[in-house]
């Protein structure tokens, strides 16, 4: 079964008082960095924390009486276990979510406060999905998929219906894992929004997305996948989407880790929503290309905001190196008193602040009456990193300026 409008249309009746209708959010501070009318769809607001929510519910009120009664199992690196839990609950329906042991600890917390059972087992999730099945045969259980099934991609194609009932976009932009979220958006925009340009946005560790596609068939990448983006970390798109899909999207564009923490700390400042990393892909995609985008009004799905906080604070790191507003150096200077405050009140002159500082007069690289000094600063941007190691320069400290923190 290749869902279609109509079954869009079903779910979202399905769906109606249970799953809430996001916002379409316009930005001009957005508008002004992309020269572009650029609008958000925030899933993250969403309940449960994603999109996944509209694919699980619809999936769990399609169930046959006799598919009930066995109950349901998938596998989830977070946002579709919570969804399904979630659902099930609802529904009465037993479910088993298996999760991989590297999964963030918010997503799984989160996931057994709906009430059903999880288990950890595999490092990423396609282990977790081949323990999945291993369950699944030996109880019965229905496998829900998180993309690869008809009614699920018909509940994310929600998403394509509410975005067309605000406007007509000429580019929408969809982070891509399994590709059943891009692949309900396809079906809606192709009934809704035919002169739409479709977008997906891979994560450069999971790029099943551009090698299904080079190879015209659905593909799987090689284990393991390695991305912060851990729901976009499926290694596979699904069969059913890379059909709904194949001939259907414009453009593909891959973001790796440090391009995806720019998005997740953009997205903080100028809009104040929290993101996952899956979650802001779209954005760093968005960011990408921003000079196509010029002219165009444009759609970017915000997927999911589930995301644990110790990952969130090294996405945040990240981010601001990636944009130039966090720098660590070593500064070699004489070892006598006042010449550290000294040091400190030059970059306290500059309007830089210090996170974090490390004395050391016992190195062996150090001279004799000398002592490294490492710093790490926060900064508005690359040229006032420039700026202070040349004014450092200027007044006699040798600067050895980090490029890889």
């Amino acid at each position: 079964m290749k869902p279609d409008i109509d079954d869009i249309e079903q779910a979202r009746r399905r769906l109606q008082g249970l799953v809430r209708e996001t916002p379409m959010i316009h930005s001009e501070a957005l508008d002004r960095t992309f020269g572009a009318e650029i609008f958000l769809k925030p899933e993250n607001l969403q309940k449960t924390g994603s999109f996944k929510i509209r694919g699980a519910y619809n999936r769990i009120a399609a169930l046959t009486p006799e598919e009930a009664a066995r109950g349901v199992i998938a596998a989830s690196a977070g946002n579709h276990g919570q969804a399904l839990a979630f659902a099930a609950s609802r529904a009465a329906v037993r479910a088993t979510i298996v999760m991989p042991r590297t999964a963030a600890i918010a997503k799984v917390e989160a996931t057994r406060r709906y009430g059903q059972e999880v288990v950890l087992d595999g490092a990423d999730y396609p282990e977790a999905r081949d323990a999945a099945d291993e369950i699944r045969a030996r109880t019965g259980a229905l496998f829900v998929d998180a993309y690869d099934d008809p009614f699920v991609i018909a509940g994310q194609g929600t998403v394509g219906c509410e975005i067309t009932d605000s406007l007509k976009p000429d580019f929408v932009i969809v982070p891509v894992g399994g590709g059943g979220l891009i692949a309900g958006i396809a079906q809606a925009l192709k009934s809704r929004a035919p002169n739409a340009v479709l977008i997906g946005v891979e994560a450069a560790g999971s790029p099943q997305l551009s090698a299904s596609l080079a190879a015209d068939a659905p593909t799987a990448v090689a284990r393991p996948v390695d991305t912060i983006a851990d729901g976009l970390a499926t290694g596979r798109l699904g069969a059913l989407p890379f059909a709904l899909i194949r001939g259907r999207i414009g453009r593909v564009v891959t973001v790796d880790d440090f391009e995806i923490g720019e998005a997740v700390l953009l997205m903080l400042e100028r809009r104040k929503l929290l993101t996952e990393g899956a979650g802001a892909a779209a954005m760093a995609g968005a960011l990408k290309i921003k000079n196509d985008l010029r002219g165009k009004r444009v759609v970017i799905v915000i997927s999911g905001g589930n995301i644990d906080i110790n990952l969130l604070d090294r996405i945040i790191g990240h981010g601001m190196v990636q944009a130039g507003r966090l720098a660590r150096m070593a500064v070699t200077m004489r070892d006598r008193p006042g010449e550290l405050a000294r040091l400190l009140s030059i970059i306290s002159a500059a309007g830089i602040n210090v996170r974090s500082i490390d004395h050391n007069r016992t190195r062996l690289d150090v001279p004799i009456g000398g002592a490294r000094v490492m710093l790490e600063l926060e900064t508005n941007g690359p040229e006032q990193i420039r700026a202070i190691v040349a004014r450092l320069g200027e007044c006699g400290y040798r600067v050895d300026v980090d490029s890889g923190i």
